[in-house]
């Protein structure tokens, strides 16, 4: 039998073109947060994007999610940080979801990064937050390591530093909040950020992988700060 010119596109060749579209997406979507947060100083600049993407990829590899939303989430989370928006919870996900929709993303692809992007967030040691499905796991993971470590002490004092935080005041406590807005309208100094939040985030780590990293960044931040309060004491 005569092999004719397909008019339409073949089986093969869909997953080709889907994966060629994705990537383009990608790319583009990096390019995009790469212009919008490039030199900011807070800790929340493009290269904090840049390594909480390479590590959801990462972690992903072991935990064998959506790799394209994963990627996307990644890039995407902090598009519009509450924290730089008067505590505006959905910006960030309004302005995903504008970017995406203008890609040409799919609607199953964009409510599902949208999500992740609205729940991603840390919002107090006393309140639960559990990610809806595996994609948000990895990439909230991700995003945690990024938070601890060596990096995250120096972005946890580039935000302080960012937002006129005091470093120390022994006679300002670390508060363990409740709700969200609490958390929201905390002013405590960068050093009690450790104990309100950062020392919290290895046993909330969601995936197996994430926690086996989060040990090693862990036992960085408390033998910093057994340094640092000996330091302050004057024994050091």
């Amino acid at each position: 039998m005569k092999r004719g010119i397909p008019t339409t596109l073949s089986q093969e060749t869909l997953p080709v073109e889907n994966k060629m579209k994705k990537k383009q997406i990608i790319e583009s979507t990096a390019e995009f947060i790469k212009a919008r947060l490039k030199g900011e100083g807070s800790g929340h600049d493009w290269w904090h994007i840049y390594r909480v993407w390479r590590t959801a990829i990462k972690i992903n590899e072991q935990e064998k999610g959506d790799n394209f939303i994963i990627q996307l989430a990644a890039l995407l989370h902090d598009v519009a940080d509450w924290k730089f928006h008067d505590g505006n919870e959905e910006i960030g996900p309004q302005l995903a979801r504008e970017w995406l929709e203008g890609s040409d993303v799919d609607e199953r692809v964009i409510r599902n990064v949208c999500q992740i992007i609205r729940d991603i967030s840390f919002k107090g040691a006393g309140v639960i937050t559990q990610m809806k499905t595996p994609e948000g796991m990895i990439v909230q993971d991700a995003d945690r390591l990024d938070a601890i470590g060596a990096i995250g002490i120096a972005r946890a004092f580039a935000y302080g530093g960012s937002k006129g935080r005091e470093i120390y005041n022994p006679d300002i406590m670390p508060e363990s909040h409740n709700s969200f807005e609490q958390y929201k309208k905390s002013k405590g100094t960068s050093v009690n950020h450790f104990y309100e939040k950062l020392l919290l985030l290895k046993d909330l780590m969601n995936t197996k992988t994430a926690r086996k990293i989060a040990k090693k960044r862990h036992d960085v931040m408390v033998d910093f700060l057994v340094h640092f309060h000996n330091e302050w004491k004057g024994v050091e």
